[in-house]
């Protein structure tokens, strides 16, 4: 989206009170968490540095289809754990990795990765579902930092990295980070035997208070063996067998009673368009770097934009308004306005600069003091010089610095790719009744990652007008 004219969702569920929900069963399991010398705010910093790492360097599907139809399941599964197990700030997060291997993989705090190898191998919605509430089970025991409590209380600024090279080194059958496979990544990936039974039989309680068969996870577990190949299914390599599995969750199953019937019908044509789209790629691609995304400049140069960080900066832009944004981003001297871009993420586009990724913040004067009806008058002038920008969905009223705002999802046609882009723009009110509006502009493709990024930048936002 170009300067001169100065949803995709990524479903977060952020879980702070318990919901009143009925309870699923006469009898089952009780699990008592272990020990944990970690902090919940130290589960949710660590999780988020290492999914930020992990969608830097795993190659994410991004298809809108895809990923709202995992969220969707996967925000059904959540909202189904029992209170006991619900942690104040935990963001649990859904991502789907463009990998051919059976894997997948959940981390401190909420983001969960799956593989699109374990979609397409599962024969219902609820097989796939009880993968997801296996992972959601492992976060919400808290299984990461418990095991690395028995060990040893690791400085939290450097296990990001060692866990994804235990992901990708796992994956690819080599380590990118040397020994974090058997070293720190182990004890946040490769699970104890014991934490795998819990695991197991909380991810059935899941199912079942969800609205899913919990006897489907015992017939997932075992297409997941059957089909790892001879060196075995790579998740079961980080999630071994506790040891007649399928009997334990089958008796498990026995214990309770599936509430309502959470089936959304989708499974078969999303198993459907993963078969029309291009191969995914194998872990040796990936770890041999084959698997990276890319946007296309103005000279036609391929050129790698990385992800947001997941470490933010702020920067005062004027003196009554301070933001903070991804950490690899760079002030963009954006004449009226004030921007913030990663490296490869803004160009010159026939004399006016434009943007593939990034933020763009301004004040449009004159406003008639009418929320909106100002933001409709602002997106009448972007179009001006935006033929093909066009709305993607309701606008959502939100808080904006702290200010009543709202916040439109749009998609465009980028000047420097010719590609679809999705654009977001949030406004308030200042006190002379000028509108301060940010634009978040990103690849469709790419919507996901950015907007996470977009919504941090919004919440970070000060403003002190007079």
């Amino acid at each position: 989206m170009t300067a001169r004219v100065s949803t995709h969702r990524y479903s977060v569920v952020i879980v702070l009170v318990a919901a009143l929900m009925a309870p699923s069963a006469t009898a089952q399991t009780k699990i008592a968490p272990d020990p944990n010398r970690y902090s919940l705010q130290q589960d949710i910093e660590l999780g988020q540095e290492a999914a930020a790492e992990a969608r830097k360097q795993l190659p994410m599907l991004d298809d809108e289809q895809v990923d709202d139809y995992v969220e969707d399941v996967g925000e059904t599964l959540v909202e189904a754990i029992p209170a006991e197990f619900r942690h104040a700030g935990f963001r649990y997060a859904f991502d789907v990795v463009n990998q051919k291997e059976i894997n997948a993989f959940a981390l401190p705090g909420g983001p969960m990765f799956l593989n699109r190898g374990m979609i397409e191998a599962a024969r219902t919605e609820a097989q796939m579902a009880s993968v997801m509430a296996h992972e959601i089970s492992h976060v919400a025991l808290r299984h990461g930092t418990a095991q690395a409590t028995k060990g040893q209380k690791f400085q939290i600024g450097a296990i990001a990295g060692q866990i994804l090279g235990a992901i990708v080194g796992g994956a690819a059958g080599t380590a990118i980070a040397q020994g974090s496979q058997f070293g720190l990544g182990a004890y946040f990936l490769k699970y104890s035997r014991e934490y795998e039974r819990q695991a197991d039989l909380l991810g059935a309680q899941i199912m079942a208070r969800a609205g899913y068969d919990p006897r489907e996870m015992a017939n997932m577990f075992q297409i997941i063996e059957n089909e790892g190949g001879r060196s075995g299914p790579e998740w079961l390599s980080s999630h071994p067998n506790p040891g007649n599995r399928s009997t334990a969750i089958t008796n498990e199953a026995r214990m309770l009673r599936v509430q309502g019937n959470a089936n959304t019908g989708r499974f078969p044509s999303i198993q459907a368009r993963l078969r029309g789209m291009s191969p995914a790629y194998t872990a040796e691609q990936i770890a041999r770097g084959q698997a990276r995304r890319r946007t296309v400049g103005t000279s036609g140069a391929r050129v790698e934009v990385a992800s947001p960080a997941a470490q933010f900066r702020t920067y005062t832009p004027a003196r009554f308004l301070r933001v903070s944004v991804p950490a690899n981003w760079a002030p963009v001297d954006a004449g009226d306005t004030v921007a913030y871009a990663p490296e490869g993420g803004v160009f010159d586009a026939d004399g006016h600069m434009a943007f593939t990724h990034g933020v763009q913040i301004g004040v449009a004067q004159g406003g008639s003091g009418d929320l909106r009806r100002d933001t409709e008058q602002l997106l009448r002038s972007f179009a001006l010089g935006n033929p093909d920008l066009r709305l993607a969905g309701s606008a959502r009223r939100e808080s904006v610095g702290g200010r009543e705002g709202m916040t439109q999802p749009l998609t465009n046609t980028s000047d420097v790719t010719g590609q679809r882009e999705y654009v977001s723009l949030s406004t308030t009110q200042l006190r002379d009744g000028s509108l301060l509006y940010l634009i978040g502009v990103a690849p469709e493709s790419e919507a996901r990652t950015y907007d996470s990024a977009f919504r941090r930048v919004r919440a970070s936002l000060q403003i002190a007008d007079r």
